[in-house]
């Protein structure tokens, strides 16, 4: 991920309107030009879209042509609205509204209600999930907590599309959708959803879009009013509008036409929530003198990995592959991409957290790595492969940084510190510059030099504080005259924009997760037939959706890219999974595809299939004897449930030793072992070195770092380790 503290996005604004253009390629240059008139913008991969949109409203502003405040550009991520805003600040255009379109329409629809409907407007529901529940009890359908998901997910597939309860069992299987339960019953709970929405005066995220519509079909005084505010609108990411999102666009545009939209059709991968590249195709067909700019040069990845994802979309049909954009490379080469082939999932995850600790040693930063995955579900058995190599890693998902409780309090506090000037605290008075001052502060809410040993909340907080330090340190280092007073500004406008710093750590996340983002080394992880494509892809069109999906995930890598699958989802499981149909001609050894598929092989880089030999039989229950097929329950080689013959005193010295061993070496305390390793160490008590290792979690590298001192605190003894502590410190002069 693009790191947000580097000194170089803290740059000074362009000083004229003809210098925001420098810098931009030919076909760049061509979009930040074209200021009237439809426009419509091709955008691979990687080639510069946020760049080319930004710089083309910064131009128009600095030039005279647009007014800032006539200017509305919206997409569909508050990230990427704030990351709009933060660009387009440092060019010298603040003022212009960056926005999704919910919160477009919802800043609309609060000023209108009043004079639109009367009174205030309702409630906005955040999360609707509770309310489908009590809908689903309420017309006798029990749902368990996948149901309500999928059902909810239903509901709002229906409202984005415009279709209403009764109208939903038709529209679900005329889009051939994967329904969760019977469209009648899911007809009733939406029926009923909306009426216990009603009944309680609330609405929800898609009633904000459609009663905005409502206002503006009804109210032509108010269309006129928004049309005389907004001239010029600029759409990112157009292949994922919905027909509601498009309805409520033509609303603002009226019978004008100064239109931008940037989008690629082959990086559809949200039409499960009604969205559609159908727009996108057909703009020319609606604007026929629309401008045309194909962005195909693509400065983020290597050729290596272009050349994959090029490959993957060859064998692409269906209309979004006949808009397909062959992308070129603008960087030096780069390693071949790496494919791996695994016995097992769990062999998956200890070879890749291997991989990732190899790139880590060999200078790439954590926060510059991914794992990349299709499901959400897929990730715990690679937390816990990379706990048990101590890399430390962080889940793509949870809630923005600067929405965190002690980000929130760190800022108060920051601002009651620049504000006092930094005289009533003895620590501010002695900090000789902005970053000691923000350190003082910070102290007194947990943050230290070294970060704490363990997991969970204690380190995440810590993490959080640790990022502000580091943006200190980076803003001073940009602007040495700065004071903690500019520092505090600088947070707001970036909170405003969720601007975020980088937070250090391998990056967890699925495939839909990680699109619009980017890192160094990214691994795509479970490629097998059932999970890419998913097994409920049934159709033509939702299996090359699939592929679109891997082709977005192959293009979030710079550099380093490896892809990997396992034969069996356990250890000693029969080996009857395949690699994924969308690598076949491109992997080495693999078929190339069918006869009369476009794509030939462009088979590259080396496979590894060591994993892939090396057999291991079933993992069994030591005290049942039932195969175990959950990553903890393999770990400590018994089931959750079954007894524990856990030697309680053993587990507190290793604990003890653990968090001697963490301190010592500045880390977090699962670097060194994991809780389920020492619990399963102490259930075990081993007495060799074979009997260690053959514990999960018990590397090579460790076995080696820590093995005698485990094996002499099973045996009743002190560690090694210790020993030569306590001998040196009763052999020192100061004592």
């Amino acid at each position: 991920m693009t790191s947000a503290t580097h000194s170089t996005l803290f740059p000074q604004a362009p000083a004229s309107a003809d210098a925001v253009l420098d810098g931009l390629d030919p076909e760049q240059r061509e979009v930040a030009t074209a200021l009237s008139g439809p426009v419509c913008v091709l955008a691979g991969a990687g080639t510069g879209k946020t760049r080319a949109i930004t710089h083309r409203i910064a131009y128009g502003v600095r030039s005279g042509v647009l007014q800032p405040s006539s200017v509305l550009a919206v997409t569909f991520t508050n990230r990427a609205a704030g990351e709009m805003r933060g660009r387009l600040r440092q060019l010298g255009a603040g003022g212009v509204q960056a926005r999704t379109f919910h919160s477009a329409a919802l800043r609309q629809l609060q000023y209108f209600w009043p004079k639109a409907v009367g009174g205030e407007l309702p409630r906005l529901v955040e999360r609707k999930v509770q309310i489908v529940a009590e809908g689903a009890a309420r017309c006798g359908v029990r749902l368990d907590r996948n149901e309500l998901r999928d059902v909810t997910a239903e509901i709002e597939w229906a409202k984005v599309t415009q279709t209403v309860p009764e109208d939903y069992p038709a529209a679900a299987a005329k889009s051939g959708r994967e329904v969760p339960r019977d469209p009648a019953e899911i007809a009733r709970i939406y029926g009923m959803y909306e009426q216990l929405k009603r009944d309680r005066g609330v609405i929800d995220f898609e009633d904000v879009l459609l009663l905005t519509v409502g206002v503006l079909q009804d109210r032509h005084d108010i269309a006129e009013t928004v049309r005389r505010q907004y001239q010029h609108f600029v759409v990112d990411e157009y292949q994922d509008v919905s027909p509601l999102q498009q309805r409520l666009l033509e609303l603002w545009l009226g019978d004008r036409d100064n239109l931008c939209v940037v989008g690629d059709a082959s990086q559809t991968i949200y039409s499960f929530t009604g969205a559609t590249p159908d727009h996108l195709l057909n703009f020319r067909t609606r604007h026929p003198r629309a401008t045309v700019v194909k962005l195909v040069r693509d400065y983020r990845s290597t050729p290596q990995v272009v050349h994959l994802a090029n490959g993957l979309l060859s064998q692409a049909r269906g209309r979004a592959a006949e808009h397909r954009l062959e992308l070129i490379s603008q960087r030096d080469a780069g390693p071949e991409p790496v494919y791996g082939e695994y016995a097992d999932e769990p062999a998956e995850a200890e070879g890749t957290a291997r991989r990732v600790r190899d790139l880590i040693d060999a200078g790439v930063p954590a926060s510059e790595i991914a794992i990349l995955y299709r499901i959400n579900a897929q990730s715990e058995v690679y937390e816990q492969a990379l706990a048990d190599a101590g890399v430390p890693y962080q889940l793509r998902g949870a809630e923005r940084f600067f929405e965190r409780p002690e980000v929130r309090e760190a800022g108060l506090l920051l601002r009651g510190a620049a504000r006092a000037g930094g005289h009533s605290d003895p620590q501010m008075a002695a900090a000789e510059d902005v970053p000691s001052q923000v350190r003082a502060v910070l102290s007194t809410r947990g943050w230290t030099s070294e970060p704490p040993a363990g997991s969970g909340a204690v380190r995440d907080r810590w993490e959080s504080l640790a990022a502000l330090v580091r943006l200190a340190e980076d803003f001073v280092r940009a602007r040495p005259g700065a004071t903690l007073a500019d520092l505090v500004a600088e947070l707001d406008e970036r909170a405003s924009a969720q601007h975020a710093p980088t937070v250090e750590g391998v990056t967890l996340a699925s495939l839909h997760a990680a699109k619009g983002l980017e890192w160094d080394a990214v691994f795509l992880v479970g490629l097998t037939e059932g999970m890419l494509p998913i097994t409920y892809a049934k159709t033509d069109e939702q299996v090359e959706e699939e592929r679109r999906l891997l082709y977005v995930g192959v293009t979030r890598a710079r550099s380093h890219l490896s892809l990997s699958w396992a034969l069996s989802r356990t250890p000693g499981g029969r080996p009857s999974r395949r690699p994924t149909r969308f690598l076949n001609g491109l992997r080495p050894g693999s078929a190339a595809p069918r006869p009369g598929s476009p794509g030939a092989a462009v088979g590259q880089g080396g496979i590894e299939r060591g994993a892939a030999r090396k057999r291991r039989g079933p993992a069994r229950c030591r005290v049942c004897g039932r195969t175990l097929t959950d990553a903890g329950e393999i770990k400590l080689m018994r089931c959750e449930d079954c007894p524990s013959d856990l030697d309680e005193a053993l587990y507190e010295r290793l604990r003890d030793w653990r968090a001697e061993q963490a301190r010592q070496l500045g880390q977090p305390a699962y670097c060194v072992f994991t809780d389920k390793t020492l619990l399963a160490i102490a259930e075990a008590v081993p007495g060799t070195e074979s009997e260690l290792s053959g514990i999960s979690g018990v590397g090579a590298r460790k076995l080696g770092r820590f093995g005698a001192d485990v094996l002499a605190l099973c045996a009743g003894e002190e560690p090694a380790s210790e020993e030569a502590s306590q001998d040196a410190s009763e052999e020192s002069p100061e004592k």
